[in-house]
């Protein structure tokens, strides 16, 4: 189950490493999201194709579509709760006092 969500969201793994400086992290950090923001857009992008084909009369299977739809549904979920928790997590460290 949470290989199937790697694969069509985030592809998060874990790594121990050693320390990185701030700037590194920071740099990582954005190559990942944008890679993970790439990857629920390949994802719509190719439900939408399947779908495009389905209704042209291509041979496409309708199961396939569906599979599809949900695949890029669940991905933009859980994107869109992912960047919830950080704007959560941002306004929760804005209300601590110094």
């Amino acid at each position: 189950m949470i290989d199937g969500v790697n694969r069509v969201g985030l592809g998060m793994t874990a790594a121990v490493s050693s320390p990185v400086k701030p700037a590194v992290a920071q740099k990582q950090f954005a190559a990942f999201f944008k890679e993970a923001l790439n990857r629920v857009n390949e994802a719509q992008l190719q439900a939408d194709e399947l779908k495009e084909k389905l209704v042209r009369g291509g041979n496409v299977q309708l199961h396939d579509v569906m599979i599809a739809g949900q695949k890029a549904s669940i991905a933009l979920q859980l994107t869109l709760e992912v960047r919830n928790k950080a704007i959560e997590a941002y306004q929760e460290m804005m209300r601590m006092p110094l």
